[in-house]
């Protein structure tokens, strides 16, 4: 059995959540898969080492510890402003990397570490989990085959059943960026099709704060596809019912939607319709559990050199693209045109 020992920089809430299930990756891999070590660090020493302690990893006191130790890949769940300086220090080191979404806090910061990247020859995995998401793979693998014709029309919906900290949203570039930058990628990569025009609206009926740092709590894009066909893509911080997240792929020959389970967070007005029985999803990382855990599983099959870059910061910036023409047509309530593509 092969031994992986994985670097983790960044044990907040969803670096934490990485933290766990890198250390259980052993019983997802299997026998036959790889034996997997964490050694993790964080500014917040004590929290980190606690959580070290807990979870049986290693705790070292700096990046620089962690790239010195001689770990076969690096994992950065930072706040998105260091995520530039850290690929760069784990691509220098050699090792490949696997980095939270976004690349950077904006396009323009984006391309040079994707020059750098390509000039150095790493590797990087950028983190936007549904495509791990067995719903989105079922719906991929559908379209794929044919299954569905030709799309005619797709509707993406997030929904955060309440509002991050107002402190986040201050520095998070806006609801399209911080939320459904997934689902523009995932439109992207189910599609194999480019989003070329955006055309966003949003209210903000909620926390005053939240308008009062520049975002809206609520969105709706209007999306134009390469080939003409259209798309919705809406957000809201404020949903009720629990952590919403849906897409309806209607084609000519058929239809499916992924999020359509048990715990959606919906009911049925018709009369006698008992579905969905179960309790909904409460949060993000609840949704897509089996999602993370299996894109850390990925990357680790990337460290080995087993397969493909399932998610390159390519894919991450030209997400990133549509968000911003999204944000930027919110602003001027105008439709924007996504014409910069990243080089590659």
């Amino acid at each position: 059995m092969k031994e992986v020992t994985l670097g983790l920089v960044g044990v907040g809430r969803i670096g934490a959540m990485h933290a766990r299930n890198i250390t259980g990756l052993n019983e997802l891999l299997g026998p036959q898969g790889a034996s997997v070590q964490l050694n993790l660090t964080d500014v917040a020493a004590e929290h980190a080492r606690s959580l070290a302690g807990g979870i049986g990893a290693g705790f070292l006191p700096s990046v620089e510890a962690l790239l010195d130790s001689g770990i076969d890949g690096l994992v950065i769940a930072t706040g998105t402003a260091t995520h530039p300086e850290l690929i760069r220090a784990g691509v220098d080191a050699g090792v490949p990397v696997f980095c939270e979404k976004p690349v950077a806090v904006n396009v323009a910061a984006s391309l040079p570490v994707l020059d750098h990247i390509r000039a150095a020859g790493g590797r990087v995995q950028i983190g936007h989990q549904r495509r791990f998401d067995p719903g989105y793979l079922e719906a991929k693998r559908a379209f794929d085959a044919g299954e569905l014709g030709w799309l005619h029309t797709v509707r993406a919906v997030t929904c955060d059943m309440a509002p991050p900290p107002v402190e986040f949203l201050a520095t998070s570039g806006g609801l399209f960026r911080d939320c459904s930058v997934h689902d523009f990628d995932i439109l992207r990569w189910l599609t194999g099709k480019e989003i070329v025009e955006v055309f966003a609206k949003g209210s903000n009926n909620g926390d005053p704060a939240i308008g009062a740092v520049g975002d809206v709590d609520t969105a709706l894009a209007v999306v134009t596809f390469d080939d003409g066909s259209v798309g919705t893509v809406s957000a809201s911080r404020y949903n009720g019912a629990g952590h919403d997240v849906r897409l309806e792929l209607q084609g000519s020959a058929g239809s499916v939607m992924v999020g359509m389970d048990e715990q959606m967070a919906m009911s049925s007005a018709e009369p006698d319709v008992g579905f969905p029985a179960g309790p909904p999803h409460r949060t993000f990382a609840e949704r897509f559990q089996t999602a993370y855990r299996a894109e850390m599983a990925a990357f680790v099959e990337l460290v080995l050199g087993q397969r493909d870059n399932p998610c390159t910061p390519e894919d991450a910036v030209a997400a990133s693209m549509v968000a911003d023409a999204a944000q930027s047509s919110l602003q001027s309530g105008e439709p924007v045109r996504v014409t910069l593509q990243p080089a590659g």
